[in-house]
């Protein structure tokens, strides 16, 4: 793969930034309401796409293990912190995917602890 002169490091930064606030939108959110407006269409994704999901969810978890198994105990701590944020408040109507997806963290979590207790091969 060949580099090109626009890949240094200032447009390369740019694109970051511009991915971290998702192209616009603030800490706060976007900066203008969409209350008023109809939701955008989203076509279905295919079968191809959503393999190509899978896969990469698949590699995203097997990243972060050893990540995570090599972190100190205080990222632990933010990491069950925010599946703890994400898990439905009393009172609130309980949403099954974002409790799946809070209990999935901490499994994460407690898989990479395994790897951190197990004796290298």
């Amino acid at each position: 793969m060949t580099t090109k002169a626009s890949d240094g490091p200032e447009p390369k930064s740019r694109r970051l930034s511009e991915w971290d606030n998702e192209g616009g939108a603030g800490r706060c959110g976007p900066k203008e309401s969409t209350a008023g407006l109809p939701p955008p269409e989203i076509p279905e994704l295919t079968n191809t796409e959503l393999v190509q999901l899978r896969i990469r969810v698949i590699a995203l978890e097997n990243l972060v293990t050893p990540l995570l198994a090599g972190a100190p105990e205080r990222q632990h701590g933010l990491a069950r912190s925010m599946a703890e944020q994400i898990s439905p408040r009393a009172g609130m109507t309980p949403h099954p995917l974002t409790i799946q997806a809070a209990s999935h963290m901490n499994e994460l979590i407690d898989r990479a602890l395994h790897y951190r207790d197990a004796p290298p091969a």
